[in-house]
């Protein structure tokens, strides 16, 4: 079936065109025609900030698995003598439509290039038997971040974690958001444990499959047809999207919040009933502990606290925008 995401939204039209071009291997297509698109290679080989829908799977080497979850399998391997991930994206047999929007949500931001996203090289719904996997919907070649997410970091306790610090992996997530928004693009599951740190500590934004590219002026409900993919982590999940309404890019400040705080107190959002935590932060305003923690007491705490109760608020217009989050974070920085 065809891809929910339309072709322009991947690709610019004037980065079609190449030289060294191969067929899309997934069920793109716009109106009858098969997309093509450059072949990616590493270091700028061909045109570095694209993706291909042809993976060389001759140039895979030294595969080795590093991780499995719901989403599905990643692995470490070599690629045209680079380190990169793979990723098998699980086929879902209750939902195959979901499983299918969910893959190719993964590419929302593939032809885009920053610091603090994950970068796609390529990917592909055709793969070898040697490859194969039946219950793999298709696999993405990304760039390898390192083996550790922010949710290792917050919950391995010798590892330190200074204000400095969180409050620059903050302004990491923070930059990153505000490239996808200025892109239209809401990630939707922004939250610990898909945020990346390199061996340089900086961190990158990963696992888009519960991402949504927005139409310039358009409103887009929750409940869409066209979203029944977006699922997202219910501990992080903002209250309008709990009830069905409008998607917008506040949605991932709301993640935000929750995310901050769990990097200030290392401690987990909630606990409890899932259902009884899903009821009280929509109907009556449950967020995390801030009044009575230790951690909010200082000076510093109290303007963390002001901050996240903005990112937090129930009303999506009453948070600020990623761009407005970054001089807040800079100041708490500048005052560490």
């Amino acid at each position: 079936m065809p891809s929910p995401i339309p072709v322009t939204r991947l690709l610019p039209k004037d980065l079609y065109p190449s030289v060294d071009i191969g067929t899309c291997s997934s069920p793109l297509a716009h109106h009858g025609a098969t997309l093509q698109v450059p072949v990616q290679r590493l270091h700028g080989k061909v045109a570095s900030r694209l993706w291909s829908s042809v993976i060389r799977w001759k140039e895979l080497r030294s595969i080795q698995p590093v991780g499995s979850g719901g989403f599905g399998s990643v692995y470490k391997a070599e690629y045209f003598g680079e380190t990169v991930a793979l990723k098998k994206v699980k086929k879902c047999t209750k939902n195959r439509l979901a499983s299918r929007q969910s893959f190719w949500a993964e590419l929302n931001a593939a032809h885009l290039r920053h610091a603090n996203i994950v970068r796609v090289i390529a990917a592909t719904t055709c793969v070898p038997a040697e490859f194969g996997d039946e219950s793999s919907i298709g696999t993405v070649l990304m760039e390898f971040v390192g083996s550790r997410n922010l949710q290792q970091i917050i919950d391995d306790q010798s590892e330190a974690l200074g204000a400095d610090r969180r409050l620059g992996y903050s302004a990491d997530i923070a930059h990153g958001l505000h490239f996808l928004h200025s892109h239209l693009i809401v990630h939707l599951d922004i939250k610990p444990a898909n945020v990346l740190v390199s061996s340089e500590d900086r961190c990158k934004i990963a696992d888009f499959g519960s991402s949504v590219k927005l139409e310039r002026g358009c409103e887009m409900s929750a409940l869409s047809p066209r979203l029944s993919h977006v699922g997202g982590t219910y501990t992080h999940r903002p209250p309008e999207l709990l009830k069905g309404e409008e998607v917008t890019p506040k949605a991932d400040i709301f993640s935000f919040g929750i995310t901050l705080w769990q990097l200030i107190t290392r401690e987990q959002p909630y606990t409890g009933d899932r259902q009884h935590v899903l009821y009280a932060v929509v109907a009556h305003n449950l967020r995390p502990c801030v009044r009575t923690h230790p951690v909010f007491q200082s000076e510093q705490g109290r303007r963390l606290t002001a901050l996240l109760t903005r990112c937090w608020s129930g009303e999506g217009r009453c948070r600020p925008s990623a761009r407005e989050l970054l001089p807040h974070l800079e100041q708490l920085r500048a005052h560490t």
